[in-house]
């Protein structure tokens, strides 16, 4: 039988202005193993869900489990199992330098120095960046930011690997290298990745399942079954509002 990495149940939860943002319908839950996509347009849930997977909201209702625990009340009990690459990255990098950046989860956690050195090289290496270990950050191009910051994210070598919008504004082969570093998650770790995208066609082939937020759960099942239902794999966030209603 398969292990739950995440199970979120009807959470509900009010921002500070008010705004209410509800997720029913179907439970979320993602299971060891899953390559896991959320569609949905701006307001639809999308970035609260991540917020609480990540432990930065708390329910108002609801439940959200990941490794069997709450993440706002005890995130510190698995925050070196779960890697994170945010949007804006530049939010994201915090050290002047790429080594630096790179290290700063490990040296945090407190791994010998050796063990910080074998860390960073093997993520610097996966998504193909140790050219720039020495370099100012802020000099780097946005591409090679965001690969800076998915370095960061997997050097604990995690099992929960957690990405918004990771392709956007990448090249073919900046695609490639964060496809494999999902692949290692997955194949080599036993993990599972959850990301929020809206270009589902961009990385559809690497995918067990899809799910369409609009402040429920419209839709959970494999790409080809989505497809099934008329909806393009090439679809853009322009394009979502056109047929999120079908799928009601």
């Amino acid at each position: 039988m398969s292990e739950s990495i995440i199970r979120v149940s009807c959470v509900k939860h009010t921002y500070p202005d008010r705004t209410e943002v509800d997720i029913c319908g179907l439970d979320f839950v993602v299971e060891k193993g899953e390559r896991v996509v959320v569609l949905g347009p701006n307001g639809c849930g999308k970035s609260t869900l991540l917020f609480h997977l990540l432990g930065l909201l708390e329910p108002r209702e609801g439940d959200v489990s990941v490794f069997g625990v709450q993440p706002s009340r005890h995130f510190n009990r698995i925050r070196e199992r779960v890697g994170v690459l945010m949007q804006d990255v530049d939010e994201q990098i915090i050290a002047p330098t790429v080594w630096d950046d790179v290290s700063f989860s490990p040296r945090s956690y407190g791994y010998d120095a050796a063990e910080v050195d074998a860390m960073v090289e093997r993520a610097l290496d996966r998504v193909g960046i140790s050219h720039l270990r020495h370099k100012v950050c802020h000099y780097l191009s946005g591409g090679e930011r965001r690969k800076v910051a998915l370095a960061g994210a997997i050097v604990l070598e995690p099992e929960l690997l957690v990405l918004d919008e990771p392709v956007a504004g990448v090249d073919a082969e900046s695609q490639r290298l964060f496809r494999d570093a999902l692949v290692h998650v997955v194949r080599d770790r036993g993990g599972a990745v959850v990301l929020v995208s809206h270009e589902l066609g961009a990385v559809a082939d690497d995918l067990d399942r899809v799910i369409v937020l609009k402040q429920r759960v419209l839709f959970d099942g494999p790409p080809p079954d989505l497809a099934a239902r008329g909806v393009s794999l090439g679809i853009h966030a322009e394009d979502l509002p056109l047929w999120l209603e079908d799928l009601r």
